[in-house]
Order: C-alpha cells, then structure tokens, then sequence
C-alpha cells in the first residue's frame, strides 16, 4: 500500500475518513487515546452536527424513521459507519423512532409468509441491529431484533421481500445488511444461533464470487461492479467486501475474484473514485435526499470515502502492499 495515498487521506478535514485510517489500515487499537479523540472529533464535525441538524427538542427526527435518507433509521446507520463514538445517550430518542416502527404491531402485521418463505425487506432490521450494536444503544430489544433475523432467513441462507411465490433466491440488496449485523451480533455476544446465521447467509455471496450469476458467471448486474458511497441498502463488491472482512471470510478463495475487480478501479493517484452515487444533495429532493455531501462522483478523480474503505479491504485481504503511485 502506497504511503503517500494515506499521507493525503491522514490529511483530510473529514475525521471520519481520518478514523478509518487510523483503525482498519494503521491498526490502531479501539481504546487508545489517538482513537478516541479521533472519535471525539467526528461527534463534534460539521458533517455529524449536519445529520443531526433535524433533531427537535425531545431528540427526534420529525418523519418515518425510514425517510430517506434522513430519517432517524439511516442518521444512526450512518453515524455507525462515520465511526461515532459508542454510548451517547443523547441518541436514545432515536433508537426508540427506529423500536417503535420495527418493533411495532403494524409492522407486523405487514410481513407475510408465502410458499413457505417469510417476506421480509430484512436489510431494515438488519442496518439497525448493526447500528445499535455499533453505537452502544443495544438493550433487550435489540435481541429481538437479532432474533427474527435467524427466524426469517431463507432455506438457501438469505431474505428476500419478494412476494411473488416463483421467488427461492435471496436477495444480494436484503441480505447483506442481516449478514453483517448478525456476525457483529455472534462477535459481541456469543450467539451461537447468529453465528449459524451469518455463515449460511455468507454462502449466498461467496458461491456467486460476489458478483456472479450461479448459471453462467457472467456479472449479476453492472452496479455490482461499480463503486458507491454511502452504500444504504444498495450492494457493490466493495460494500460486499467490506462485510466479508468484518465478518472473517475475506480469506475465502471465492473473494478473489471481487478483489481482482476491485484493484482495477485505482486511478494513476492511488485513489479511487465513486463512480456513482444513491443520495441527492439537495433540499428539495422528495427521496433520496441527503443532509450532507459525500465527495461526490467522477470517474476520474478520487473519492476519500470510497478510497479509505477500498484501501482497508486491500489491507484486510493483504494485497496491495507494494503499489506504485
């Protein structure tokens, strides 16, 4: 890995991205003291106070929790990720938004079971399973959470929300997201059920590559191999590489693949772009709106938040190491 590309991005007005260096290339330990200003550096940055600008005077975000993307379900997602620090109680308001829609009884009574299949858009229990684990807000509620994940999990390890009976597949878009919650979950807790869980749900990537149809190996779909942040729901190899490394299967011989695909995207700086984006960066966006900026995209030009995950993969996968700027 390049020294100069992470002198550029140790040099970035974005702490997050700072964090990120420190801790999954540098191998800084979580407790020390540099980790924790960093850390206290992303609480106070202007991008955090931006997401949490719509906050009112008990603590809430005024709409559905699943607003897109600034409801209380996707700020504390993406504090998660930013690197927030964990135990901020001033988050609690919340953590009970997100309880009260997905814990809730109309939101029960909206999920189905069909042709022996629960139907369920589970990247949703699973972004705030991860995200309240992440962010020390887990109480018993969260078990719930964790447990209708292993309960919902389709025969061949993934979920789907599709409701038409033909479907048997899992979805790359819905399963992802339980994979990573349910492997932190099993990580933090010993759960042994979760832990069962997130291996078969793992098998449903990796005997695709990632990226491949089972029939023909030919790319499932061009987004696959195409380079976002932030990812939400959405699934590209780098996000699926991502959780392959938290997860512990990066070693697995069928990431290569992702990994060989992934090297290609290095611009002549080292960095790497985001080639497309999922937020609208504009007030008046009716979806999709986004309260803050990510870099933007470009084919040609480096992205700090696509370029730090991308490098720390690398790292993970112990690739890269020697490459010539």
């Amino acid at each position: 890995m390049t020294s100069s590309i992470i002198r550029r991005l140790l040099e970035s007005d974005e702490p997050s991205v700072r964090f990120k260096v420190l801790t999954q290339i540098k191998g800084r330990k979580p407790n020390s003291s540099e980790i924790r200003l960093a850390q206290e550096e992303i609480r106070e940055s202007p991008r955090v106070r931006q997401l949490l600008s719509e906050r009112q005077a008990d603590g809430q975000i005024p709409c559905h929790p699943y607003s897109k993307w600034n409801g209380a379900h996707w700020v504390l997602a993406t504090l998660a990720d930013l690197g927030y620090p964990s135990g901020d109680e001033s988050l609690i308001p919340l953590r009970e938004q997100v309880y009260a829609w997905l814990l809730g009884e109309g939101h029960l009574k909206g999920i189905r079971t069909i042709a022996g299949r629960v139907r369920r858009c589970a990247s949703q229990e699973g972004n705030a399973l991860y995200a309240l684990l992440m962010l020390g807000l887990a109480n018993e509620r969260t078990e719930e959470l964790a447990w209708r994940l292993t309960q919902w999990q389709w025969p061949d390890g993934g979920w789907n929300c599709d409701k038409k009976p033909a479907a048997t597949n899992s979805s790359f878009m819905e399963s992802l997201l339980p994979l990573r919650a349910l492997a932190l979950h099993a990580q933090l807790t010993g759960n042994q059920r979760s832990r069962e869980a997130a291996e078969r749900a793992a098998d449903v990537f990796l005997k695709r590559e990632l990226f491949k149809r089972l029939h023909n190996g030919s790319v499932m779909h061009e987004d696959f191999i195409t380079l976002h942040y932030p990812w939400y729901w959405h699934y590209d190899i780098l996000f699926g590489l991502k959780v392959m490394a938290e997860a512990g299967w990066l070693e697995d011989e069928r990431c290569r693949a992702a990994l060989d695909v992934l090297e290609t995207k290095r611009l002549t700086d080292g960095g790497f772009p985001a080639e497309k984006k999922y937020y609208q960066n504009n007030p008046n966006a009716k979806t999709g709106r986004s309260l803050v900026d990510w870099g933007g995209t470009s084919r040609t030009k480096m992205n700090e938040f696509v370029t730090v995950e991308v490098l720390a993969v690398l790292k993970a996968a112990k690739r890269n190491a020697n490459k010539p700027v």
